[in-house]
């Protein structure tokens, strides 16, 4: 059996990469694992998947629990809450904590010559993950974007494209001159409790 437990601090490194025991060979059976991320103050814990290569039984099951995987929790109320749980091949789109704390848990009980596991990379950011607009500091989150810098551009939820985290709101302002008008088409809107 492998056992593993890692720590990534803000105060250490802003950004680097996480692994898998032995990757890219593949993960031993029985491994389990725990990554700590700890940010500052208003910063993010943000994971973009690079590759992703789990232990997955043939029957097509896209159902994660008994099977090798990874899960996210963050700190909602002073207790963990899982928010993601990943298994299988498909590269999972990006995440991204509710506040300055992350914590991953890789369970790899089966493993076979194919499953080398998972690279990460990870980020403290305050910036939510959208690089659009000018970020107001004043605010929790808030972008502004005035036509006397771009006539044209895109904005996104913060995290996009994968799920925006929990407990953020996000303001953006749009500022044009006296005879201009704001036009926004939406190429994509999904969001919790509204129907697409």
């Amino acid at each position: 059996a492998s056992s593993c437990h890692q720590e990534f601090s803000s105060d250490s490194t802003k950004h680097g990469t996480l692994t898998s025991p032995h990757y890219p060979s593949p993960y031993p059976p029985n491994t389990h694992c725990h990554y700590e991320f700890f940010g500052r103050g208003k910063e993010r814990v943000r994971l973009i998947f690079q590759d992703f290569y789990l232990y997955k039984s043939a029957d097509g099951s896209m159902d994660c629990t008994n099977v090798d995987s990874l899960q996210a929790f963050v700190n909602v109320d002073g207790r963990l809450e899982k928010v993601e749980t990943f298994c299988g091949i498909d590269l999972p789109k990006p995440i991204m904590s509710n506040g300055p704390k992350l914590m991953m848990e890789f369970r790899g009980t089966q493993s076979s010559r194919y499953s080398r596991g998972f690279k990460i990379s990870y980020s403290f950011v305050e910036n939510f993950g959208i690089t659009s607009g000018r970020q107001l500091r004043e605010f929790p989150c808030a972008f502004v974007y005035n036509s006397s810098e771009f006539r044209n551009g895109t904005f996104a939820s913060p995290n996009s494209p994968g799920p925006y985290p929990r407990d953020t709101e996000c303001t953006y302002f749009f500022h044009g001159g006296e005879s201009e008008k704001v036009h926004l088409h939406f190429t994509n809107f999904d969001v919790e409790g509204v129907l697409p």
